[in-house]
């Protein structure tokens, strides 16, 4: 473990956690929501600095994001804990886990095993990955120098210190909403407040770096699957991080405490993939439904399906040079071009 840096003293020996929007008060031998953060002796402690509890080899499509370096093999880490209290939570002997474990392993060592595996790119996620966000930067930046990129798969429930702490190292961000974001939902199935820092976070992370970002929304069946909150959702993303912003939107499947809903229909699904290009989103999704239209890309000027997929798998790249629709030549917003690609749908345990 190191000492955070993510911490206001409020004197008397308290401290007050700001990694996350839950901004945790801890006396002396307290330790916060997530697990992982600890007042000891009037200084904060991350206590997973340097644990690893999972190493997996992934394609990037699973995170999922489609608009940024696709076909990429990512090496995904997490450690214990989490920040949220999520009931259909599908990591949760990872993310609810209170005691910290796994394997011991330096910044410098995570990035050679990533190396050793083949992968471009790093991501930080089955658990949240800002509650060990110091430990991330020391990956990333390890990662940037050898070439390799980082991606987090986040709730972005942060702070501004938070997002200042990413600005240095972070080239990629998957934001998941829950429900739609409402209130009522995040509440009893989350246990959060609101969803308002989230939408505070990322109007900052726009305004303050050059982070690529997806939005992704899990549409959970009976309480979750508001379509107004959708609506309100997608005109939310199309004002503030544009419409040009890939938007996927997640089949619910029943774990944790959740096993009597449910999945999602997906006629449930297709009409949020419509409310949100009724309010201009331009590249829409959907997520856990292996085989359907709503995986592939099109072009947003002519229709024509520019990228092809499987679940986590490029069927068909049909752009042209600089990533240009073949049909009418209109440029698409994919950062990067097809990598080797990580066609089969398998997951390769390394840690």
């Amino acid at each position: 473990m190191i000492e955070a840096e993510l911490k206001v003293d409020l004197g008397s020996g308290r401290l007050m956690c700001t990694a996350c929007a839950r901004r945790c008060q801890l006396a002396p031998e307290q330790v916060g929501l997530c697990g992982v953060r600890k007042n000891i002796d009037g200084k904060l402690y991350l206590l997973v600095y340097g644990r690893v509890i999972t190493g997996h080899v992934d394609p990037i499509e699973k995170k999922p994001v489609t608009h940024y370096r696709p076909g990429s093999k990512i090496f995904s880490i997490a450690t214990t804990g989490c920040n949220w209290l999520c009931r259909y939570c599908q990591n949760y002997d990872i993310s609810q886990r209170r005691k910290v474990e796994g394997e011991e392993y330096s910044p410098s060592e995570i990035v050679k095993l990533a190396k050793k595996y083949g992968s471009q790119g790093l991501a930080y996620t089955y658990n949240e990955p800002s509650i060990f966000v110091e430990f991330a930067r020391d990956i990333g930046l390890e990662a940037h120098r050898v070439g390799l990129f980082n991606i987090f798969v986040s709730n972005g429930f942060y702070t501004p210190d938070t997002v200042r702490l990413l600005g240095e190292f972070l080239d990629c961000l998957t934001v998941d909403f829950k429900g739609n974001a409402e209130t009522s939902f995040v509440q009893r199935f989350i246990g959060i407040p609101s969803a308002q820092p989230i939408f505070d976070s990322l109007i900052e992370i726009k305004k303050k770096t050059n982070i690529h970002v997806e939005i992704t929304d899990l549409v959970v069946p009976k309480v979750g699957d508001n379509l107004d909150a959708a609506r309100r959702l997608s005109r939310w993303v199309y004002d503030n991080l544009g419409p040009d912003t890939p938007m996927h939107f997640l089949r619910f499947h029943p774990d944790y405490k959740m096993m009597d809903f449910p999945l999602t229909p997906i006629p449930t699904l297709e009409r949020h993939y419509e409310v949100a290009k009724e309010e201009g989103l331009k590249y829409v999704y959907l997520g856990n439904v292996p085989g359907h239209r709503y995986e592939n890309t099109y072009c947003a000027e002519c229709g024509f399906p520019v990228v092809e997929r499987y679940g986590f798998q490029i069927i068909s790249w049909n752009l042209e040079k600089d990533n240009r629709c073949p049909r009418c030549g209109v440029k698409i917003p994919i950062q990067g071009g097809l990598e080797e690609t990580f066609r089969q749908e398998r997951f390769i345990p390394v840690i």
